[in-house]
């Protein structure tokens, strides 16, 4: 993701200190509440489970996690993970079993996530290329679009119905006026959060629509109803310990485990690629890996208390660092606003239109797809475009880790490609009876086949020098290469020598030394080439 375009602005200098953390961490505490009750229906479940989540993950990260300032809470990303295993459970046992065994999920998701920061694989968030970056953001973005129309129907499943004429109508009416508030309310003011205006504006609008008996479209409860008709209001309080009530049994085990890995790999992308992300606005430094152990708690932490799990949020950690939020202050702080409003704020929430909340998603569509990918498709090399329009289309058919790992692999391939196809040299013969080759380029599986066609075998002189002062060898198969163009030196009577080697590369061939018989050279001595065998 671009920071430089998109986020760059948005830092604003401002001291440390716990007021502006605490000032912070309530307008991002005001924020994430919409948020995590439209991520809940993003994964089919009551509004609680989003916003129990968010309180957990928010509060256990900020305490124990590697990057102050960031924020993590209820996410799309790992909701459209667990949505088919709600879905698919819902048809099967019931919501409330469904549940359950999404609790089982994020609990051993969370132990992967733990697992990953214990072994230190932070690192390999390097390993990801910036086309494949922004393919996955797009895709996430276009996943979260597609589920947002599942509120234009009555019901769930084949029993869906769409909405009639005139609430669609409305229902279309609110959400334009929803995004609409969104997007002009912070030109002229940055004192409240745009996104709760706009869902209070408008839940007060379907409010005197029904008094006039104007029927509007749906609300929160409704959708609840939905999906458990057992359900008359949205009953919250602390969360609670329990054990998923599924069995303990390698069948359940098999249905979890891949959505488990999925949402973990998900979540830790995206966790770590904020992580970065903030790094570069504060200027500071966060440490990986004990994000990642803290991820991993905080999820382990949600199975057993009522939340569906969760990672960083790039939107709200960005509205933290805008808003001063610099120290762990921030973080606890907004989860503890966050549950305050838990408390205390049920029965307005169960009001508020689905329409508003899908306005909402919407334009967290809009600020996470990298509408700057279009730009720069004329600027960039072919490879990379077709990477990120590839990570995207697998993101929106599959889902987002196989879309990375795809992604990634793609792109090794790719750089695998066009290394192989630069390796040259400069031939030299600086005394009779001997030649140079200055080598040129990366030796590595790619490329030796390049690098054998470079050597005139038969009408070579006696000694011949490969120079690596701008190559280097890069793994075994390089070895084998060098080996190779050495035996075919040898069974014509000639000496193979190599020249300018890097200590790296040096140490290379010194372990393969079983492998390869050469002869390493520290200068050009051309009478002792002359004289000298093969090491």
């Amino acid at each position: 993701m671009s920071s430089e375009n998109r986020f760059f602005k948005l830092k604003i200098a401002r001291p440390r200190n716990i007021r502006n953390d605490v000032l912070s961490g309530l307008t991002v505490a005001l924020a994430l509440v919409p948020e995590a009750v439209a991520f809940s229906f993003v994964a089919h479940v009551d509004p609680t489970i989003g916003l129990y989540a968010a309180f957990m993950m928010g509060l256990i990260t900020a305490i124990f996690g590697g990057r102050p300032g960031m924020i993590s809470g209820a996410t799309g990303a790992v909701a459209v993970i667990f949505a088919p295993l709600v879905v698919e459970q819902t048809q099967r046992v019931g919501l409330a079993g469904a549940t359950q065994y999404l609790f089982a999920a994020v609990i051993l998701m969370g132990l992967i996530q733990i697992l990953f920061g214990v072994l230190k694989f932070g690192k390999f968030i390097r390993m990801v290329p910036h086309p494949v970056m922004l393919g996955f953001v797009n895709g996430l973005a276009i996943i979260i679009f597609k589920a947002q129309f599942s509120q234009f129907y009555v019901g769930v499943g084949e029993n869906a119905k769409l909405l009639a004429t005139t609430p669609l109508l409305i229902m279309i009416g609110m959400i334009i006026l929803t995004m609409l508030i969104c997007h002009i309310l912070p030109k002229f003011t940055k004192a409240v959060p745009a996104t709760l205006s706009a869902i209070i504006i408008v839940s007060i609008l379907a409010y005197i629509l029904d008094v006039t008996g104007i029927h509007t479209s749906r609300t929160v409860l409704d959708f609840v109803k939905d999906i458990d008709p057992s359900k008359t209001t949205i009953e919250a309080s602390l969360p609670s310990f329990a054990l998923p009530e599924v069995p303990f049994s390698w069948e359940t085990f098999k249905l979890i485990v891949p959505f488990s890995i999925l949402a973990a790999a998900v979540g830790l992308i995206e966790s770590l690629l904020t992580l970065a992300l903030v790094d570069e606005l504060t200027e500071t430094r966060g440490r990986g890996n004990r994000e990642s152990m803290a991820q991993g708690l905080a999820n382990f932490v949600n199975g057993f208390f009522g939340g569906m799990g969760g990672c960083a949020m790039i939107g709200q950690s960005m509205i933290n660092i805008r808003g001063g939020g610099r120290g762990r202050s921030s973080g606890i702080a907004a989860a503890l606003f966050l549950l305050t409003f838990i408390l205390w704020t049920a029965p307005y929430v169960e009001k508020i239109p689905l329409a508003a909340l899908v306005g909402v998603m919407f334009m967290v569509v809009i600020a996470t797809f990298e509408w700057s990918s279009f730009r720069i498709l004329g600027d960039i090399p072919k490879s990379d475009a077709i990477i990120i329009a590839l990570v995207s289309i697998i993101t929106f058919i599959e889902n987002l880790a196989i879309a990375v790992l795809v992604g990634v692999i793609t792109s090794a391939l790719v750089f695998a490609w066009k290394k192989s196809r630069k390796i040259y040299v400069t031939i030299s013969s600086e005394k009779p009876g001997s030649k140079v080759y200055l080598l040129d380029g990366c030796l590595f599986f790619g490329s030796v086949a390049s690098f054998k066609n470079l050597f005139d075998y038969h009408n070579d002189p006696e000694n011949i020098v490969i120079d690596f002062a701008q190559s280097r060898v890069y793994d075994h198969s390089g070895l084998e290469a060098i080996n190779n163009v050495s035996e075919k030196y040898a069974s014509l009577g000639k000496k193979l020598h190599l020249y300018n080697l890097s200590p790296e590369c040096a140490s290379l061939i010194d372990k393969g030394k079983n492998i390869i018989e050469v002869s390493v050279i520290d200068n050009l001595d051309w009478h002792h080439l002359a004289d000298d065998s093969l090491d």
